[in-house]
């Protein structure tokens, strides 16, 4: 069962590529003849209608992908397919389809303390998979002559790619893992870039730089840092990967209009790394007991149902983090409010006509959910297309049909989960 939307928004991390009219899978990131290269990349991109403008068609060319590609890393592949070690000096081929694959390739695991190429560990650091590269830098549309501020360089790429379209003096990029910054200017000087690299908290922005005209986010934010909004010119964008406490991410396009606050949609799917500082501390005893009930509405309605619901859900709940979790043995939605002092989960059968709820705390978060999601179906279960989000004083909040109608509280936590939502483990 997958999640729909209505505004054809068909594209589901972690999901198997689809066959081909044949019934083939497509293992895109195997090369089909001849050695890989920036050219067979940028042409896949075209095809498949993540590359549309031509000005990030001769960026790719000038920043190839294989000069930000570390040594040894953790090769996923976009859209699905099993993920695998790269390793140059024992492998050099398979290493260089790696950095003209549409795959990510984890280039840091727990902040530096783990060994990337074994697949184990939190992924802290990484070289993104070139579509959603591309789509973001689509979305983003920087114009002549704009001044870029991109939040988590990363391997340099991202900026390597902004400097070839607008010059390497227009954009400044932050990163907070100094370790990870040495490696991104190595990377920059051999591929001839030298765009303005600052080590440092990526909340703050860099005011001394300030105004810019484009904020480039390449990490997951649940809460917008006000510093952006006040480092960015009046009519400036504030692309991002949102990345809710319950729920699936969405990429957000934020105009800034002047008064402190950024108003925008959203613009299909995204799910990120999060910001160093906005990290979930976890569900904590996902077993923990509470007081029994039952209902009868299915999680996989609430957690898998529409991305429409997810904004709808994060918006009214925004201190309830939620994501799907395997209970003593069942599959569940477990929840947790922003205090740590409620809790909650339904777990799922297949066959049942009811299922069971745990909750215990100050609140009843299932309840509360389970009316967060009722009141959804009453507006008619829109699309993700019909929410957008307005960044101001009151906190980021999201709004319906229109920027004057916010929906839920003000505010939110300051750190979102990968929450699973887009796997079929049910």
């Amino acid at each position: 069962m997958g999640k729909h939307d209505n505004n054809g928004d068909t594209h589901r991390p972690g999901q198997p590529i689809p066959p081909d009219k044949k019934g083939r899978r497509q293992h895109r990131w195997r090369r089909k003849e001849g050695e890989v290269t920036a050219s067979e990349l940028v042409r896949r991109l075209r095809d498949g209608g993540d590359l549309r403008g031509p000005e990030w068609e001769r960026a790719m060319h000038a920043a190839p992908r294989h000069l930000f590609a570390p040594d040894r890393g953790w090769c996923v592949p976009d859209g699905g397919g099993a993920a695998f070690a790269i390793d140059r000096s024992a492998d050099p081929e398979r290493w260089r389809e790696a950095a003209y694959a549409d795959a990510a390739i984890i280039t840091q695991v727990d902040d530096g303390a783990g060994d990337p190429a074994s697949g184990q560990g939190a992924w802290t650091s990484s070289l993104s998979a070139p579509g959603a590269v591309v789509s973001f830098l689509e979305l983003l549309a920087p114009r002549d002559h704009d001044r870029v501020l991109e939040i988590s360089t990363g391997t340099g790429w991202t900026a390597a790619l902004l400097s070839s379209r607008l010059g390497a003096g227009r954009v400044t990029s932050l990163e907070v893992d100094a370790r990870v910054a040495e490696r991104a200017a190595a990377n920059l000087r051999e591929a001839g870039f030298a765009p303005d690299l600052v080590v440092g908290d990526g909340e703050e922005g860099v005011p001394a730089r300030a105004p810019f005209d484009r904020v480039h986010v390449t990490c997951g934010v649940t809460v917008l840092p006000p510093s952006w909004i006040e480092q960015t010119r009046p009519g400036g964008v504030i692309l991002f990967p949102w990345m809710p406490s319950f729920g699936d991410g969405h990429k957000a396009r934020l105009t800034v209009t002047g008064d402190g606050r950024a108003i925008g949609r959203f613009h299909g799917s995204a799910d990120y790394m999060m910001l160093r500082s906005q990290r979930s501390p976890g569900f904590g005893d996902l077993g923990r007991d509470g007081d029994e009930t039952r209902t009868r509405l299915d999680p996989r309605s609430v957690t898998r149902g529409s991305y429409g619901a997810d904004v709808a859900i994060a918006g009214m709940l925004p201190d309830v983090l939620g994501g799907e979790r395997i209970v003593r043995g069942r599959p569940s939605l477990v929840l947790v409010d922003e205090a740590g002092t409620s809790w909650a989960r339904c777990s799922y059968r297949a066959g049942a006509d009811d299922f069971p709820v745990v909750q215990g705390g100050e609140r009843r978060l299932w309840d509360e959910v389970e009316a967060a999601y009722l009141r959804w179906v009453g507006w008619g279960s829109p699309g993700r297309d019909r929410f957008g989000l307005v960044a101001g004083p009151e906190g980021l909040r999201v709004w319906f049909e229109r920027p004057s109608n916010v929906i839920g509280g003000g505010g939110a936590r300051r750190y979102g989960v990968t929450s699973g939502m887009g796997r079929e483990w049910w």
